[in-house]
């Protein structure tokens, strides 16, 4: 028997909600439970939720709001992201637009200065794809900084790390070090650490890292919700939370602090799962924070060569990638999350790791039971093509990031051939397929904007409008798939349906106002948008200043 704690309940019952609002002469859109777009002019919202569009009547005693003809949408749902990542992110070095490796060198450098409190620098973004060599960085550019502290920068997509030789000899790691399982130090020629370690190795350093504070983290969750509210996102998925971060969300949800909606998922590598399994899903009836599901990690990343290949990397003909759960473990993993009434999102980029974790969803399933739980597989990114049907037919849900294509269409190609590649970032066959695919931007991996997701998804361009015909254009979503894939389909990957996703009638009232109709734009121009209020339940959380 599933168990689901609603604790919150009494907690959350002195909730205070808005009266009755009427928002007139708006251009709105939305979908209907089909998934069909309709418009409306006018939404009315009692109690936080909506009443009803173009009403033909409101209450006597409603605030009357004019929207000044501007569009408003669903509030935006962002599928996959780390919430106070993108604060640490926000409050750290960033290296995102760095173009070198001496170019990020000095950027820590200039981060450095004036940071005499902080016994680590740390930052993240650094990605040598795109820098001219396209090669890993090195520890000697930072030694050069003459910064006596310790330096750990995260690459931008999470899965390797580049340290000084500070860190290295702080954390013991040394040319005798050996790699754990799922991971890689990479060496020179002589065999000595360079600097930069991947996926599961990454953890030498990270042990060493000081503990963040409640006080931390909670500068990280403001951090992190302002920018969010101001790109139009009312709720999103934390893929991957350990025991400290799900104490604080649920003391922040009880003080209703919480920014915006949080679907959280707990790490499967916690050590407290089996506790947090146990208590059950958490389930806050104002739909601020739920905690129903185990985000499980299959494999790395493609742009580290981390991501489980069956076959070699097409430009490394030794280099398969990393399991980071060896097989042997996922069917008691599987078991256990699924048997305790939680979804498991699986982390899985290569074909290697997709296959892996749909063969054993698929066991689980006629053991275990569970397939009505909504489980998923986190990226889907590089696919067998004999392998993209089993989604539908298992009612497993590929949660994918269209800033993922357009970031990787430099070097997926060279990672993994011209054949695997028609079974990567393949949307529109998924789709077609008969299952839904709810979008989000893995933020800090990519940037929040959801405008640059729909953008991305529409036209497989980055913003520069390359390639000028779209990156394997068959595999294009149009503006409706896509604007379903942040709001509805998102919703459903929650079990939040009948909550959230589209202005309809029952549902909180999350919504946004912009400054352009993305359905009577070009394309091309859709990342262009701007937000220029966001609303949650009825009340709103963030407006644009005025220029």
């Amino acid at each position: 028997m599933r168990k689901t704690l609603i604790f919150l309940t009494l907690i959350f019952a002195a909730f205070s909600l808005n009266a009755a609002t009427l928002i007139n002469n708006v251009k709105g859109y939305t979908l209907n439970p089909e998934g069909n777009l309709v418009t409306f002019s006018s939404l009315l919202i009692d109690q936080g939720k909506v009443k009803a569009l173009d009403p033909e009547s409101s209450p006597v005693e409603a605030e009357i709001i004019d929207g000044n003809g501007h569009v408003m949408l669903p509030g935006l749902i962002d599928a996959h992201g780390h919430l106070l990542g993108l604060g640490d992110n926000l409050l750290k070095v960033d290296l995102r637009n760095t173009s070198s490796e001496k170019e990020a060198a000095q950027a820590v450098a200039e981060y450095a200065l004036g940071k005499a409190h902080l016994d680590w620098i740390t930052g993240r973004g650094w990605n040598q794809e795109l820098w001219s060599d396209r090669a890993f960085p090195k520890k000697s550019s930072l030694d050069k900084l003459n910064i006596d502290k310790p330096i750990w920068l995260i690459r931008v997509d999470g899965h390797a790390g580049w340290a000084n030789s500070k860190a290295l000899e702080l954390a013991g790691v040394t040319k005798s070090t050996r790699a754990p399982a799922g991971g890689e130090i990479i060496r020179d020629a002589q065999g000595n650490p360079t600097g930069v370690l991947i996926d599961n190795a990454m953890s030498l350093i990270e042990k060493h890292l000081p503990h963040e504070s409640a006080n931390v983290m909670h500068a990280q969750l403001r951090a992190a919700g302002e920018h969010l509210l101001s790109q139009g996102i009312t709720s999103m998925h934390d893929a991957g939370i350990g025991h400290k971060v799900y104490t604080f969300y649920l003391a922040k949800a009880v003080e209703e602090k919480l920014p915006l909606r949080v679907y959280a998922m707990v790490s499967a590598t916690d050590p407290q799962l089996d506790q947090i399994l146990e208590r059950g899903n958490i389930i806050d009836p104002q739909g601020m924070l739920v905690i129903r599901s185990v985000k499980a990690y299959g494999d790395g990343a493609l742009g580290s060569r981390g991501a489980a290949l069956l076959k070699p990397y097409s430009d490394a003909q030794h280099q398969h990638g990393l399991l980071l759960t060896p097989k042997d473990d996922m069917p008691t993993l599987f078991n256990k999350v699924i048997g305790a009434g939680f979804q498991l999102n699986y982390h899985a980029i290569g074909d290697k790791a997709n296959r892996l974790a749909l063969d054993q969803f698929e066991q689980t399933f006629k053991m275990a039971g569970g397939k009505d739980l909504r489980n998923r597989i986190e990226h889907a990114q590089v696919i067998a093509i004999r392998d993209l049907p089993r989604f539908a037919e298992l009612g497993v849900l590929p949660s994918m990031q269209p800033t993922h294509a357009t970031s990787d269409k430099n070097m997926a190609e060279d990672r993994v051939g011209k054949e695997r590649i028609k079974g990567a970032y393949a949307w529109q066959t998924l789709l077609k397929s008969g299952v839904r695919v709810p979008l989000g931007s893995d933020f800090p991996v990519e940037l929040a904007n959801p405008f640059y997701g729909l953008h991305a998804a529409v036209t497989r361009q980055d913003r520069d409008n390359q390639p000028v015909k779209g990156w394997y254009p068959e595999e294009a979503l149009t503006l409706e798939q896509a604007f379903k894939g942040f709001t509805l389909d998102a919703a459903y990957a929650a079990h939040m349906e009948e909550e959230i996703g589209t202005l309809t009638p029952g549902k909180w009232a999350d919504f946004i106002l912009v400054d352009q109709d993305i359905f009577n734009i070009s394309e091309k121009d859709i990342w262009k948008t701007q937000v220029l209020q966001t609303w949650i339940a009825g009340k709103e959380v963030f407006k644009r200043p005025q220029q």
